[in-house]
C-alpha cells in the first residue's frame, strides 16, 4: 500500500510541475524561479528551551537556468548554516542574508550559489516565541503531568518553525525525524502508524504532495483509539474515551464524503484533539485533522467540525487556493461539502439549521465590513495579515454561491461537476479564474442558460450577498423563534419552554433571537431554568456571555472569567472579549482576565485579543 501511493504520488504531482505559480505576495519566494520538490527534516523537540533545533533539506526543481538565488521565507528563525551539493556529490557552504524582519511577512532568507544546486541543507533553530507553535506546561493541559507542542501553519506561521517557500502555490512532498523526551508521542500531517511505539525517536513520511500551512506537528502525552480501519482518534488519556466517542461517525462521513466526490486519497484520516487553547476549532492538517475539545459536547450537535475538516480532504488540501486572496476556493467549497455531509449522515433539517445560522450570521457580519471585504474574489494588499482579513465571507458566502450554482444546474449535474473538479485539479493549486474557466469549460458550456455572466460576477466581484442566493429555511426554528416570542411578551414563562430533544443549533437559534439587552430579572429566569452561565457548550456560551455583559448580568462574571482563561478557541472567546471591551468596567475585567489568561493563549489568540484590547471607546 506505501509503494502504491508513492507512486501514485510522483505521477499525480507532474501537473503541478507544469506550470509556474504566480507571484504570492504574502511570500518571499520566487517560484517561478526555482521551487521545493521535497522535503526532508530531522529535528529535535527541547520543551525545556522551547525551541526546535536540526536541519531541512531541500531538493529543488530549478525553473529559471540562469537563477542562482533560492529565496526562502522565515520568521524568528536562527539560521546557523547553508550547504548545497548535487545529488551524488558532496556538500559545499553557501553564502546567506537575512533580510530585514517584516512584522507580517518575516525575514527573507536570500541563499547565494555558484551554481544550481539540486538539494540545500539548512541548519537552524526556532524561536521560543515563534508564532506557529505553542507550548504548554503540563498544568494547561488535560493530564496536568506532562508538557504539550503543537503547530498551526495556517495561513503564513509554517516559515516560523521551517525554512521554506511558504506560500501555497508550491506543494512538496517531506519526511521527518523527530526526536523528543521518550515519554511523550510525537505526530504530523504524514503517515502515523496507531501501533508507533514511543520511544522519543519518530520517523514520517508525507508522500503526496502539500502546500506548507498543511505542515503540522504535535507531542504530547498521546494514545490513541480506533473508529475504523482507516480511521480513528489521538487524544490525551483523560480525554481519549469521550472524543472517540463523539466522533464515532467518521467512517460515515468518509463514505458520504467518498460517493459524492470520488475516493480518500490520503489513506488514513485520523483526529488530533488538541488542548482547548488551540486557537481554531480544527485545522486539516492531511491524514491528521487536529480538532478543538470544545466540540465534544456529548450528543454529536457539533461534530460538523469533523466533517468540515473531512472535506478539506477534497477542497483545499486535494485542490487548493494559489495564494490566500483565493482561500473562499478553501473554504467555500469545504463548507459546502460538509453541509452536504451532514444531510446525508443527520437528515435535511440538521443541514438546513447549519446553514440558517450561517446565513444569518454573515449578513450580520457583514453590515460592519468594508466593501471590499466582502468580496469572495479578494484583493488583498501588500503589507496585509491574512490571518487578520480572514472573516466567514470565504466560508459562508462561498458556500452559499456553490449552493446557488447546485440550485440552476441541478444537484445530480454540479455532483458530477465537483467530481469532475477535483480529479481535474488534484494536487494542484489554483486562483477564482481558473475554476471559473473551467466551469465554463464544463458544466456551463452544457447549461449555457442556467447561470449569467452578471450573476456569476455578483457572487465573486460584487460586495454582500447576491439578490438570487437561494435562503435556507427551518421549520424547527420557525417553532423556536415562536415561542422565544411569547416569552419575550410575557405570554408564558420560561419554564413552560418544551426544550426537550432540542439540539444545540435550536438554542443557538433562541439566543441569537434575543434582544441585545434583557433585564436582570429575565436573565435570572433563563439562567434558574436552562442554567446557561453553567453551560459546558462554547457555542452556548459565546452568545449568552456577551448578553450577560451587555445586561450587567454580573452573575455570570465568575464564570465568564473561568471559560477565557480555559479556553484558547478564538471563535468563541473573541466574541465575549469585545462585549467587555465595550465598558469601562468590562474592559478593566477584560484585561484582568487576559492577563491570567495569556500564559495558555497560542500566539494567534493573543495577538486578536491584544486588538481587541488596545481599540479605542
Amino acid at each position: 500500500m506505501r509503494l502504491l501511493f508513492a507512486l501514485s504520488a510522483l505521477i499525480l504531482a507532474a501537473p503541478a510541475a507544469a506550470q509556474a505559480p504566480a507571484r504570492d505576495i504574502h511570500s518571499y519566494s520566487q517560484p517561478d524561479k526555482v521551487v521545493i520538490r521535497d522535503l526532508g527534516l530531522d529535528l529535535r523537540v527541547d520543551f525545556k528551551e522551547k525551541q526546535i533545533r536540526g536541519r531541512a533539506d531541500l531538493a529543488l526543481e530549478w525553473r529559471d537556468p540562469s537563477a542562482r538565488d533560492l529565496v526562502l521565507d522565515t520568521r524568528d528563525l536562527t539560521i546557523e548554516k547553508v550547504s548545497g551539493k548535487q545529488v551524488d556529490g558532496p556538500w559545499y557552504r553557501l553564502k546567506y542574508e537575512l533580510g530585514e524582519r517584516d512584522p507580517v511577512l518575516g525575514q527573507k532568507l536570500t541563499i547565494h550559489m555558484q551554481q544550481a544546486y539540486d538539494n540545500v541543507r539548512i541548519r537552524y533553530r526556532t524561536s521560543p516565541d515563534a508564532s506557529g507553535l505553542q507550548w504548554l506546561e503540563p498544568a494547561m493541559t488535560a493530564g496536568k503531568a506532562s508538557p504539550f507542542m503543537f503547530s498551526q501553519s495556517q495561513a503564513i506561521h509554517a516559515r516560523s518553525w521551517v525554512p521554506l517557500q511558504d506560500t501555497p502555490s508550491v506543494r512538496y512532498t517531506y519526511s521527518a525525524r523527530i526526536r523528543t523526551d521518550g515519554s511523550l508521542m510525537a505526530l504530523m500531517s504524514a503517515d502515523n502508524p496507531p501501533n508507533e511505539p514511543r520511544d522519543g525517536d519518530y520517523v514520517f513520511r508525507m508522500r503526496q504532495p502539500i502546500p506548507s500551512y498543511l505542515m503540522a506537528i504535535a507531542v504530547g502525552d498521546l494514545v490513541f483509539k480506533p473508529v475504523s480501519e482507516r480511521s480513528g482518534v489521538w487524544a490525551e488519556p483523560a480525554t481519549i474515551d469521550a472524543a472517540a466517542s463523539e466522533f464515532d461517525d467518521t467512517e460515515k462521513m468518509i463514505q458520504v464524503a467518498e460517493s459524492l466526490y470520488g475516493p480518500y486519497r490520503w489513506e488514513r484520516y485520523d483526529i488530533l484533539v488538541l488542548p482547548p487553547s488551540f486557537p481554531f476549532g480544527g485545522m486539516e492538517n492531511p491524514r491528521l485533522t487536529f480538532a478543538t475539545p470544545t466540540v465534544i459536547v456529548g450528543d454529536k450537535s457539533l461534530v460538523s467540525l469533523i466533517a468540515h475538516e473531512l472535506a478539506h480532504s477534497w477542497s483545499g488540501n486535494l485542490v487548493t487556493n494559489a495564494d490566500w486572496s483565493g482561500i473562499w476556493l478553501n473554504e467555500g467549497f469545504t463548507t459546502y461539502v460538509e453541509n452536504r455531509i451532514v444531510e446525508a449522515l443527520y437528515g435535511p433539517e440538521a443541514a438546513a439549521m447549519e446553514r440558517v445560522i450561517a446565513e444569518d450570521g454573515i449578513q450580520r457580519e457583514i453590515k460592519t465590513m468594508p466593501k471590499p471585504a466582502q468580496l469572495l474574489d479578494v484583493k488583498p494588499e501588500a503589507g496585509s495579515d491574512p490571518d487578520a482579513a480572514l472573516s466567514d465571507v470565504p466560508y459562508v458566502k462561498g458556500a452559499w454561491f456553490l449552493r446557488f450554482l447546485e440550485q440552476r444546474f441541478g444537484r445530480e449535474n454540479f455532483d458530477a461537476f465537483l467530481r469532475q473538479y477535483f480529479d481535474h485539479f488534484a494536487f494542484q493549486s489554483i486562483h477564482t479564474d481558473q475554476f471559473v474557466a473551467y466551469l465554463k469549460d464544463t458544466i456551463l458550456k452544457q447549461h449555457p442558460d442556467a447561470v449569467t455572466a452578471k450573476e456569476l460576477d455578483a457572487w465573486l466581484e460584487q460586495p454582500g450577498i447576491p439578490s438570487v442566493a437561494p435562503a435556507s429555511q427551518s421549520p424547527r426554528f420557525e417553532a423556536v423563534d415562536a415561542v422565544r416570542k411569547r416569552w419575550l411578551a410575557g405570554r408564558i414563562a420560561a419554564s413552560d419552554i418544551d426544550t426537550q430533544g432540542w439540539v444545540t443549533q435550536e438554542w443557538l437559534r433562541f439566543l441569537e433571537g434575543l434582544p441585545s439587552k434583557l433585564s436582570n430579572e429575565k436573565l435570572v429566569e433563563l439562567d434558574e431554568n436552562f442554567h446557561f452561565t453553567a453551560s459546558h457548550n462554547g457555542e452556548i456560551l459565546m452568545r449568552w456571555f456577551p448578553l450577560a455583559v451587555r445586561s450587567d448580568y454580573f452573575e455570570a462574571r465568575a464564570a465568564m472569567a473561568e471559560f477565557l482563561q480555559r479556553v484558547g478557541r478564538r471563535k468563541l472567546i473573541m466574541p465575549i472579549y469585545e462585549a467587555l471591551v465595550a465598558t469601562k468596567d468590562g474592559r478593566a475585567f477584560a484585561q484582568e482576565v487576559f492577563n491570567k489568561a495569556r500564559p495558555g493563549y497560542h500566539p494567534i489568540t493573543t495577538a486578536s485579543v491584544e486588538a481587541v484590547l488596545a481599540k479605542k471607546k
